[in-house]
């Protein structure tokens, strides 16, 4: 956590929940007891913010201030309502450009990749609320300043938002070494989600089986693949190459 964006005790983040604040990450302490403990679990609960219990030595490692059993991490930016993005972007009349990133890890990978984003004309990158890296001053340094200028989403499942992008008229197209279509190969003038996996895994099995199509590039010589930065920016490309 960065110290700019660190904050604790338990008045202190029921304040900035109910001031809007986006919280990226909020730790409790196991056990936590008390009037003040039970408000702030009914701000979380209500606002559908993600927590973690934790045991006190790991708040301790956060903060030597007193904590109260409670830290967060406010986000920098806020996020947005992919419902009402999607209607957006529908509305304006282009052929919709969507990213989903489905637990990447790495925060370098995802500042890079916003920043490829907004140089294409993503119209929005989607994102799970657990598991994937957090927009934190490594992302903002790394996108070059353009996590400002591009809508980010989070969603309780990448699952559920692929259903709500299909049944939009937006077709999902996976970018996976496991396909046996090239990205070349994919029309990709249509209203179009990209999905990119994580680092090590690659896209989980479970969303493979929703997606409309899979797409790879083609690769020489002895490396497998490219780094997920790298290989996003290549399908982007083909988009813009595609759509001009």
């Amino acid at each position: 956590m960065k110290n700019e964006s660190l904050i604790f005790g338990i008045r202190a983040i029921i304040e900035a929940i109910l001031a809007g604040k986006t919280i990226d990450k909020l730790f409790i302490q196991k056990g936590l007891q008390g009037d003040l403990a039970k408000e702030l679990m009914h701000l979380v609960r209500k606002n559908n913010i993600t927590f973690t219990y934790v045991p006190v030595e790991k708040l301790n490692r956060l903060t030597t201030k007193n904590h109260q059993g409670a830290v967060a991490n406010i986000s920098p930016i806020d996020f947005y309502d992919l419902e009402n993005l999607v209607m957006n972007v529908i509305e304006s009349g282009k052929p919709p450009l969507f990213l989903i990133l489905d637990q990447l890890s790495d925060v370098r990978n995802f500042g890079a990749i916003i920043r490829t984003a907004a140089c294409t004309g993503v119209d929005g990158i989607i994102i799970q609320k657990k598991g994937g890296a957090p927009v934190n001053a490594d992302t903002i340094k790394t996108s070059a300043g353009a996590v400002f200028k591009i809508p980010i989403c989070k969603v309780d499942h990448i699952k559920d938002a692929m259903f709500y992008l299909q049944g939009s008229g937006i077709q999902v197209v996976a970018a996976t070494e496991k396909a046996t279509t090239n990205i070349y190969d994919t029309d990709l003038t249509i209203p179009t989600a990209i999905i990119m996996g994580s680092e090590d895994k690659g896209i989980s099995t479970s969303v493979l089986k929703l997606v409309d199509h899979q797409a790879k590039l083609p690769m020489y010589g002895d490396i497998g693949s490219l780094n997920v930065s790298v290989a996003c920016g290549v399908f982007l490309y083909e988009v813009t190459r595609q759509r001009l």
